[in-house]
This record gives structure tokens, sequence and C-alpha cells, in this order.
């Protein structure tokens, strides 16, 4: 019964709970960021480029062909347009991470507590220090 607790009191606590949140949520933003890459942003920039899809983009190493039994044997190709899409959702992905952990950062200092005040007794102390000093 005792790890039963503990699994209990560990997922209580709260980190797990927020980690599971954070998870879906980032699972979410991918899918938006996806989205927002493959739907709005690329297609501009491919019809700047002359009407260029980069998602079929592509290094041709083998053409498809069909084999002695008739069957078709596909293409090997090196899709580095797939890869580039990929990469600009990676750095959109980072720039918003950077721009929510700054805003966090800037909350943090904002509320900064304010210093303690001085115990009466290290006043005191004080106090005898500089009497004894003159």
């Amino acid at each position: 019964m005792g790890m039963i607790s503990e699994f209990k009191e560990f997922i209580a606590r709260g980190n797990v709970i927020d980690l599971a949140v954070g998870v879906v949520i980032g699972a979410a933003f991918g899918k938006i960021v996806t989205a927002l890459v493959d739907k709005i942003i690329m297609p501009p920039i491919g019809l700047l480029v002359g009407g260029v899809d980069f998602a079929k983009w592509g290094w041709t190493l083998r053409e498809a062909t069909v084999d002695a039994t008739g069957k078709e044997v596909p293409a090997v190709i090196i899709g580095f347009g797939e890869f580039f899409n990929t990469l600009i959702q990676f750095v959109i992905v980072a720039f918003a991470i950077f721009l929510l952990v700054k805003a966090v950062n800037r909350l943090y200092k904002k509320q900064a507590p304010p210093p303690a005040a001085t115990p009466e007794d290290v006043l005191l102390l004080r106090e005898i220090r500089d009497a004894l000093n003159k």
C-alpha cells in the first residue's frame, strides 16, 4: 500500500499534471504551426520563386521502375523540400517559445518580493558593534 500512496502523492504534487498539460498544449501548438507554415507562409514564398511547392522539392536517386514480376518499385527520393518546411516550423516554434519565456521572466522580475525588514536583534548587534568600534 505504501507504493500506491507514494504514487498518488507524486501525481498530486502538480508537476506531473503541469507537464501533461504542457505536452498536450505543445502538440496542439505544433499542429497550428504546421498549418501556418504549410497553408499560409509557404504558398506566397513558392509564388514569389515561380509557383514552386517546396514540399515537393526533392532529389531523385532512382526513378520508379517495374520489376520482372510486374510489381512497381517506388522511386528513391531525398525530399529536402519537406525538410525545408519542417525547418521553418521549428524556427517559428522556437521563436514563440522564446517570446513566452521572455514574457514569463519579465513577470517574475516585476513580482520580486521587497527586501525584508532587518530584525531588531540584528539592528541591536550592529549598534553594539559600532559602539565597540568607537
